[in-house]
C-alpha cells in the first residue's frame, strides 16, 4: 500500500526547492564576501609575490595567482565589495526614479501619462550598453560612475511596472473608498498603491539586480570602471584574457562567479513572481 494512502487528507508538505536553496546560499556567500572580505580571503588582493606569478591552483593559491604574484582567490572575494555594492546603487537608482515616474503617470494618468510613458519608451528603444556607455562618457570613469548609469538604463523598466500595477488598481473599489473616507492622494498611494505593487517590484529588483551585476561587469571588462589595482570581476577578467592559454584561471574564476550570482539573482526573481515551482 503506498505511503500517501495513510497520510492524512487535505494535508502538503513542502516541496523543497533545491535550485532556490543553492540560489540562496550563493547569494549568501556572495553577501557575506562584500561585507567582510577580510575574513575569507587568505592573501592581500594589491600585494603580489613576484616569484609566484602565474601560479596555477593548488594548495598554496586555491584558485592560483596572476601574472603579478597575487592570489586569485582574494581578489575575486575584495572584487565582490565593488561589484555587488555598484550593482545596489544601480538598482537604488533604477527603483528609485522609476517608481516615481510610475506613480506619477499611473496617477496623474491625461498628458502626464502619455508624456512620461513615451519617454519610457524612447529609453526602452535605446540599447542599454550603448546608453550606459553615453552617459558614462558625460558622467567619467570609476566604478560609482558605471553605477549609476547602469541604473539610468533600468528606470523605464521599473517605471513601466509601476505604471502598469498603479492603472490595475487605481479604479479599485477599495482605492475610490480610500479616497471617499478623506485620504489625501499620498496616503492613498502610500497605504493601498505601493503595497499592492511590492511584489513585483521586489521580483523585478531581484531579477535586475543580476542584470546589474553583468552590465557593470561588461563595462569593467571594457575599462571603464574600477581602476586597476583595484579588484573588480569585470576587470579581473580582462586582465586574464591575455593569459588564457597558460593561465586559464584568470578568466574562468570571475567569470564564474559573475554567472553564478547572476543565475542566483534570477532564480530568486523568478521564485518571487511564481514562475518557478
Amino acid at each position: 500500500m503506498s505511503l500517501s494512502h495513510h497520510m492524512p487528507q487535505g494535508r502538503r508538505f513542502a516541496v523543497p526547492r533545491p535550485g532556490l536553496a543553492l540560489a540562496l546560499l550563493v547569494l549568501a556567500l556572495a553577501l557575506l564576501w562584500a561585507l567582510v572580505p577580510g575574513l575569507f580571503a587568505p592573501h592581500s588582493p594589491i600585494a603580489g609575490v613576484a616569484a609566484d606569478k602565474l601560479q596555477a591552483p593548488g594548495a598554496a593559491y586555491l584558485m592560483g595567482t596572476d601574472e603579478l604574484g597575487r592570489d586569485t582567490l582574494s581578489r575575486l572575494i575584495w572584487g565582490t565589495r565593488q561589484t555587488l555594492l555598484a550593482a545596489e546603487v544601480a538598482v537604488t537608482v533604477g527603483l528609485v526614479l522609476g517608481s516615481l515616474i510610475g506613480l506619477l503617470a499611473g496617477s496623474f494618468g491625461g498628458w502626464v501619462e502619455a508624456a512620461l510613458m513615451r519617454l519610457a519608451d524612447v529609453l526602452l528603444a535605446i540599447p542599454s550598453l550603448l546608453l550606459s556607455l553615453s552617459l558614462i562618457v558625460i558622467l567619467g570613469f570609476g566604478n560609482f560612475q558605471v553605477a549609476l548609469a547602469v541604473g539610468a538604463t533600468s528606470v523605464a523598466g521599473f517605471a513601466r511596472l509601476i505604471w502598469s500595477e498603479v492603472v490595475t488598481v487605481r479604479r479599485a473599489e477599495y482605492v475610490e473608498a480610500a479616497f471617499g473616507s478623506g485620504g489625501s492622494f499620498a496616503a492613498v498611494l502610500w497605504r493601498h498603491v505601493l503595497p499592492n505593487a511590492l511584489t513585483s517590484v521586489l521580483a523585478y529588483a531581484a531579477v535586475q539586480f543580476g542584470w546589474a551585476i553583468l552590465q557593470i561587469s561588461t563595462l569593467g571588462f571594457l575599462g571603464y570602471g574600477a581602476p586597476p589595482p583595484t579588484p573588480e570581476w569585470g576587470l579581473m577578467i580582462a586582465e586574464g584574457r591575455n593569459y588564457m592559454t597558460t593561465s586559464w584561471w584568470l578568466t574562468v574564476v570571475p567569470g564564474l562567479a559573475v554567472v553564478a550570482v547572476v543565475l542566483a539573482a534570477n532564480t530568486v526573481g523568478r521564485t518571487l513572481t511564481g514562475g518557478e515551482k
